[in-house]
């Protein structure tokens, strides 16, 4: 009975993966479960955040911690360490087991098809609640996205989804969870289409809205978004105003570039320092506690200390500072071990140097009128693209707290302003960048892996011809008359590389009637210049092109053993292929 039972739930699946797999409207519906589920997430890991922050700090439920008018320092030197401490044996546990690092959703689609680890995702997402919690400066965001995207990975691969169908369902789960947290489903869409899948298209805008209107929905329907934005309006700009916005925005995108170098820096000094790995989170979590005595604004994301400050008077000396304690806190807590985002504390910053911002302008250029809550909307931006990437995500966020297409305008031209100067300066956001630092060289989610799948190894025919290196010419025309292979590859007697003996220019040479012509490694090509078996396709065409040849041997990287052959043509040909595909998956194409 039961195994009856079970032949009917396998075909059952089964039958649910035929109708996914080819039907794109199907397709919408799982990402509507996605985005639901993802919301939930979102209003969990938000609930467990904040209850850990009134029971540690004494604060009111309805006050946010970085809101809060002190905090207790025996809670601040307790709360944060132990929380460390909890973070660094994790850590420890980790490595002891040689568990290998999470992969986030950027790098998933980037390099590996969308597909993610259920387990270590959700640990990932533990650690933010238990950084946010203990009142590290860091956000969830990053947990609220991974964990979102990660059940969108798992969902997916139960239905054996392609690959380009399982990159966009991690999409709107990552997608599905930023709307949530914001309360803003374009948001959350762009974040997808920019940050997770690297690319906009009609095929894609279906399932990502979806995901996205699904989630914001249920966490509106379970009590409200985490971080919702509320802004003012703001006067009409001129084009005077638009022009200081982008310089606010080439200002926002030094300032982000300095903080994500300063990142390294830190990382590094935690690792040189030899603190114990399980004591980092320890160290990190005593030097935020003592900036948190100066100031509760650096606990946290900084929700509330925004809400605070954005209608405040604050002088020049004491934006200077929050932007330094801010920024300084949660590089610390990230270079440490805590585990977060920086999405929001780039949103808080970004409002903070808008402010500094309006106050110098106007105070030089009086007559211009520099609306300063223009600047606060547009320094939230412009830092939150330098840092996280995303000019149409952040200029979204704007319209969506604001209502205001005009000042929206003037955001996306800031916006754009210091995606280009990051770009061009440095070329990473914060995410690829930590990337970069582990020895990756993605800059984006674009989808390299197919790349770094079309191998040598793939792309080689096995078991070619080959000769003795010191076998003569005659003997070699011999075993290999004209027509039988256009390349032989000559090896010595343990089977290692000497050459590339190419047919017709063997069968060339001139051989009186009792000459044997010497050995035909005397006529083999390219000695020394072979392909490995795990080059990418791109890398070998380079080779092939500095050869100046059109068909090289492929040798085992430790022996030097002759595995195969791979001609030029064939080469570029199956790569040619698979940029098509690639880019007909992104687009939609069939």
């Amino acid at each position: 009975m039961r195994i009856a039972a079970w032949r009917r739930l396998l075909a059952a699946a089964s039958r649910l993966r035929a109708v996914v797999r080819s039907n794109e409207l199907s397709l919408v519906v799982v990402a509507v479960v996605v985005g639901a589920l993802a919301g939930f997430c979102v209003t969990a890991m938000t609930w467990i955040a904040e209850s850990a922050h009134v029971a540690i700090y004494g604060i009111p439920f309805d006050v946010r911690l970085s809101a809060a008018a002190r905090i207790r320092p025996l809670a601040a030197f307790l709360a944060l360490p132990l929380g460390g401490l909890a973070l660094g044996l994790i850590e420890r546990w980790r490595r002891a087991r040689k568990r290998a690092p999470a992969v986030d959703p950027i790098e998933a689609n980037a390099l590996r098809g969308g597909r993610m680890a259920m387990g270590e995702s959700a640990l990932v997402s533990a650690q933010t609640v238990i950084s946010n919690g203990c009142g590290a400066s860091v956000g969830l965001e990053a947990g609220y996205a991974q964990i979102g995207a990660a059940i969108a990975s798992r969902i997916g691969l139960a239905l054996q989804l392609r690959r380009q169908d399982l990159r966009i369902l991690v999409g709107c789960g990552a997608g599905g969870a930023i709307a949530a947290a914001f309360g803003a489903p374009l948001t959350g869409a762009f974040y997808a289409s920019e940050l997770i899948i690297g690319a906009y298209s009609l095929a894609n805008a279906g399932p990502i809205f979806a995901a996205a209107l699904a989630a914001t929905l249920i966490v509106k329907a379970l009590g409200g978004a985490p971080y919702v934005v509320v802004a003012p309006r703001v006067a009409p700009l001129a084009v005077g105003h638009h022009l200081a916005l982008i310089g606010l925005g080439l200002l926002s995108a030094a300032l982000g570039v300095g903080a994500m170098r300063a990142a390294a820096v830190l990382e590094r000094a935690f690792e040189v320092s030899r603190t114990p790995i399980w004591a980092r989170p320890v160290l990190g979590g005593l030097l935020v506690g003592a900036m948190a005595l100066y100031t509760p604004q650096v606990l946290g994301a900084g929700h509330g200390a925004l809400g605070l400050d954005f209608p405040a008077a604050l002088s020049a000396a004491t934006l200077i500072a929050l932007i330094g304690l801010k920024l300084t806190a949660s590089l610390v807590s990230l270079a440490s071990g805590f585990r977060g985002g920086l999405f929001f504390a780039s949103l808080f910053v970004g409002a903070l140097l808008g402010k500094l911002y309006a106050l110098g302008v106007n105070a030089a250029l009086p007559a211009l009128g520099l609306d300063p809550t223009a600047c606060i909307l547009a320094g939230m931006g412009t830092l939150g693209v330098a840092i996280v990437g995303g000019p149409l995500t952040m200029t979204f966020l704007v319209l969506e707290s604001t209502g205001d297409l005009g000042v929206a305008g003037g955001v996306l031209a800031a916006c754009i302003a210091t995606s280009l100067a990051v770009r061009s300066t440095f070329g990473y956001s914060f995410t690829t960048w930590r990337l970069h630092l582990r020895g990756e060289s993605i800059r984006g989610a674009q989808d390299v892996g197919w790349l770094r799948d079309l191998t040598v190894a793939r792309l080689m025919v096995r078991a070619p011809p080959t000769t003795l290196a010191q076998a003569t010419i005659r003997a070699f025309r011999a075993a290999h008359p004209l027509g039988s292979a256009h390349a032989v590859v000559a090896v010595d007697e343990a089977g290692r590389y000497r050459g590339l003996v190419l047919v017709p220019e063997a069968h060339a040479v001139p051989l009186g009637d009792d000459e044997d012509g010497g050995p035909i490694s005397a006529v083999a090509r390219l000695p020394q210049t072979t392909l490995h078996p795990d080059i990418d396709a791109r890398s070998a065409l380079g080779i092939f092109d500095a050869a100046q040849t059109d068909t090289l041997a492929v040798t085992d990287r430790a022996t030097g053993a002759v595995v195969g052959t791979l001609s030029e043509a064939y080469a570029a040909r199956r790569y040619a292929q698979e940029t098509s595909l690639a880019a007909r998956g992104v687009l939609g194409g069939g």
